[in-house]
């Protein structure tokens, strides 16, 4: 940071309207302030310090006038920045995100098939009529041929066709109303 005289310096030329002055103001104090915002705010992670810092330069730009002259910037300019680390955490409230990518090696899957795979099927099978549910099944599930499902439900091949053709298309129309 500049000489503890040169802020003052620069924020009273700042003030006067010396734009040039502003501008070696806010670059001296950013690298300062950023550290102080990410000395407070660890939590808030890389992205959320920097839009503090944001808030933190918005917030000396439009209260610059508010100083006094007389006293120290360094006090004033800290207060800010702590004061809007607090106000960070308050919006986000007592939620923590965490990224899944940071834990997604020690939550493997567990290996085998999706228990989530069958239960949309279930749930559409039940509102069929149990006889077409159980030409689904047959066919879909257990790998049955026609023939050995006609005479299993002691119906000709045909109208276990037929009885299939109706199941899939009622299958097909209540998909439709679950996606909707």
């Amino acid at each position: 940071m500049a000489e503890p005289d040169a802020l003052e310096d620069l924020m009273r030329a700042a003030n006067r309207g010396d734009t040039v002055a502003y501008r070696r103001l806010l670059t001296t104090i950013a690298p300062v302030l950023r550290k102080v915002v990410r000395a407070r705010g660890a939590a808030l992670g890389p992205e959320g310090c920097e839009d503090v810092l944001q808030d933190v330069l918005l917030a000396i730009h439009s209260k610059r006038h508010t100083w006094q002259e007389d006293a120290p910037l360094r006090p004033w300019l800290y207060a800010i920045a702590r004061h809007k680390v607090v106000d960070a955490f308050r919006a986000r409230g007592r939620h923590v995100e965490l990224s899944i990518d940071d834990f997604a090696e020690g939550l493997p899957a567990v290996e085998g098939p999706d228990p989530m795979d069958g239960r949309d099927m279930d749930k559409v099978l039940s509102k069929l009529e149990p006889r077409a549910a159980e030409i689904v099944r047959a066919f879909g599930l257990n790998g049955e041929t026609t023939a050995e499902t006609a005479a299993r439900l002691d119906m000709s091949e045909g109208a276990v066709r037929v009885a299939l053709h109706r199941a899939l298309k009622s299958i097909a129309r209540l998909r439709e109303r679950m996606i909707e």
